[in-house]
């Protein structure tokens, strides 16, 4: 089983970068990392799991917030060293800031601008705790 595990080209970390996107509307929710056994339990539960380079640990995306990613694809891009992953976005908030996306600044004329309003607001997510989820 582990044969199409072994295409992926890890980096030193033994990383790769994984994008997360709306399976439905392409949009980029967010960016993380996943080492083998991350990609392994993506594909046995069908949910995103990641590795936390700040928490040091696989991360089940919504551990903490519920709003889980239900993987509908997992494609590798041509060198083998970037994954995309096409989800549904549970409870449509990708992001900790309480977004629906992490990617939620655009360069304006030199500086960046909030384009993308929170939806609910990380304390009543988390807790009152900070999350990097």
């Amino acid at each position: 089983m582990s044969a199409w595990l072994d295409r992926v080209r890890w980096d030193e970390n033994g990383l790769v970068p994984v994008i997360a996107q709306d399976a439905e509307s392409g949009e980029v929710l967010m960016l993380a990392w996943m080492n083998r056994a991350a990609l392994e339990a993506t594909v046995v539960s069908g949910q995103a799991v990641y590795w936390s380079r700040s928490r040091g640990r696989l991360w089940r995306k919504g551990e903490s917030s519920g709003h889980t990613q239900r993987v509908r694809a997992i494609l590798l891009d041509c060198d083998a060293d970037a994954i995309v992953l096409k989800v549904e976005q549970v409870g449509g908030i990708a992001c900790h800031t309480g977004r629906r996306s992490c990617f939620y600044q655009r360069l304006n004329d030199g500086s960046w601008e909030t384009v993308v309003p929170v939806l609910k607001e990380p304390e009543s997510i988390y807790g009152g705790g900070s999350s990097d989820e």
